[in-house]
């Protein structure tokens, strides 16, 4: 039963999202695109920036196939930002929920996450698109782009179950988790490769929650590599413990949730 009722509540989250608005979920385009525009722009043309193909000879990438690159790790990293972001006002922002007692409030962050998981399914679409346009072909590894996304659904949830909770009671998590979002791109390799870093640094550079998912992206989606799998295996049980720790915590604290609201 909750499956079918976060399927409906994130169909009602897209869908109002966008009600009213006169282009309606062509926003759901418009905004990465626009971002990718600034960014291209900035890193591509202002900066010089250049990408090394895997076999690391080729860093001289016309603009259009580095903004493809570019927007590849956006797709990452717009997915995390959108739940993450919400998530300190979630419950805050859904406290009518709270006093239903039949009302699963665990399934919200699940809701948050299904919407951003709509909105980076839409973007791989479009990035398809632009892909074949710049480099001429789809490599089939794009069939694990899922495979590469489930460990990062599992950790996001995790946190976002631990920040909606913590929110309830210090409301303040919204102006520190903004910067560290924001804080959290600009550190993983959205904009630049790991192999750009000192030697010494590199292997930090996985601390990063978004730094193995967006190379792993970049992979299998542009590039017709398979990932790091041991890196990716570790990742994804480092998530899997993220997410139970996460909504046990979620659990526990919502007790006080009505009393706080």
């Amino acid at each position: 039963m909750n499956a079918a009722l976060a399927l409906s509540l994130i169909r009602r989250e897209v869908a109002g999202r966008y009600r009213g608005s006169a282009l309606g979920l062509f926003w759901s385009l418009l905004n990465p695109l626009f971002m990718l525009a600034v960014y291209t722009f900035f890193f591509g043309m202002v900066m010089k920036s250049r990408w090394a193909t895997p076999d690391g000879q080729n860093v001289t990438h016309s603009t259009g196939e580095f903004a493809v690159i570019l927007f590849c790790g956006l797709i990452v990293f717009q997915f995390f930002a959108e739940v993450i972001s919400q998530s300190p006002g979630l419950i805050v922002a859904n406290a009518g929920y709270v006093k239903k007692i039949v009302f699963p409030i665990q399934i919200l962050p699940v809701v948050s996450a299904g919407a951003a998981l709509f909105h980076a399914a839409v973007n791989l679409v479009v990035l398809l698109v632009f892909a074949y346009a710049a480099f001429g072909n789809i490599p089939s590894t794009v069939i694990l782009a899922p495979v590469i996304f489930t460990p990062l659904v599992f950790l996001v949830l995790g946190i976002a179950w631990f920040l909606s909770s913590i929110g309830v009671y210090f409301r303040d998590m919204n102006q520190i988790v903004a910067p560290l979002v924001t804080a959290t791109m600009f550190l993983s390799p959205v904009f630049f490769q790991r192999t750009s870093l000192p030697t010494w640094l590199q292997p930090w550079l996985s601390l990063n929650p978004l730094a193995i998912p967006v190379e792993s992206f970049r992979a299998v989606v542009l590039f017709g590599m398979q990932p790091d799998w041991t890196s990716l295996g570790y990742y994804s049980l480092a998530a899997i413990l993220v997410a139970v720790l996460g909504h046990q915590f979620f659990q526990k604290t919502r007790r006080g949730f009505a009393d706080v609201l």
